[in-house]
Formats: C-alpha cells, structure tokens, sequence
C-alpha cells in the first residue's frame, strides 16, 4: 500500500472515531487548552498572538479563547499557502478551503505569533499530525523560523493513537498536543 492509501484509511478510521466524541469531551479538551495557555502567559510578560483555527465538524472549538487572549486565524491561499491574520471584529470570509478567515490587508510574521494550536484527526506518541491532507501546516512549517513556532494539536484521547502513523517525508512533528486527558508539551 502507499503512502497515500495508508494514510486515507487513518483518515476514515479517526474521522469516525471524532465523530463519536462527546460535547463533554470536547469541552474538557478547550478547559485543557485554556489551562496550558495560562501557564505559558504566567512565563512572559509580551505574548503574542495565539493562533487558532476555525473548527470543522466534529473538531474541539477553541474560539472561546479570544475573550482572553488577542488570537490570530488561518486563511488558506491558492498553491496551498497558509498565512496568519488577526482576528479582529471584521466580518470573516471564506478562504481558498471555503472555512471562515479574516482577510485583512496585513499577515502576521512568525515573531507575532507564540504558539499555534493545530485541529488533529490523530497524532501519535511520535507527535506526529494525521489532518486532512492538504498540507498547508506542513509546508508552513517547512520554513525553519515558524518551525520555531510551537505547534500544539488539539484533539480527544480517543483519537491519540497506539501505533505510529503513517509518516510521508514531508511530515513535521508538533511540539505536542493536548486532549482531555493530557498535556503532552
């Protein structure tokens, strides 16, 4: 089997297993996210943005954090390019992907942002990321200086998996995750 073929069936097997997560679970993984965060501010006197993401069915909604914290969202752009802007109170529009994202006239640098927290389908003990595969954050992190950014996933226990998965040379591990269950940074 391929590389590809592999990772589609992770793919189906951990969008189901998302699926059955519960509104509780999802819940405790956000209380999870709030509580790493406020440890990392405690550490610094000048944080940053913290970039988010907009969530897609099924994904641990974060966006309660933004009335805390000065956040910062995705938008996809053509050739799979990724770029962070504020989220401010300008009305959001749909991105390249069709998800919800400012589009502001400036995108943020890599020195704006002090962590990014990555929606995951599954990650494994290796951190490494199974999403949709469009690759748009590995390929951001490509570049060594948002590499340097901390990249924490966001998902439920049941979705970290036992085995290593499937890993395409093109892959970047996180710097950890988070569930309900653990803060794994």
């Amino acid at each position: 089997m391929t590389i590809f073929e592999n990772k589609k069936l992770e793919r189906d097997t951990f969008r189901k297993l998302r699926d059955g997560i519960s509104l509780n679970q999802r819940e405790n993984v956000e209380k999870n996210v709030r509580l790493y965060i406020d440890s990392f501010v405690k550490g610094y006197k000048n944080i940053g943005y913290i970039a988010i993401y907009w969530p897609l069915k099924n994904e641990v909604d974060i966006r309660s954090l933004k009335k805390k914290f000065t956040l910062a969202l995705p938008r996809c752009k053509d050739k799979k390019e990724l770029l962070f802007y504020p989220w401010d109170e300008k009305p959001l529009t749909k991105d390249s992907e069709g998800i919800l994202s400012p589009n502001n006239s400036f995108s943020l640098s890599h020195k704006e942002i002090s962590m990014i927290f990555v929606p995951c389908l599954s990650v494994d003990k290796n951190l490494i990321r199974l999403g949709y595969g469009g690759g748009y954050f590995d390929k951001l992190r490509r570049d060594k200086n948002w590499r340097n950014v901390p990249c924490i996933g966001v998902l439920t226990s049941n979705c970290v998996s036992t085995i290593p998965l499937t890993r395409a040379e093109w892959d970047i591990p996180l710097s950890g995750f988070i569930t309900e269950k653990e803060i794994f940074v």
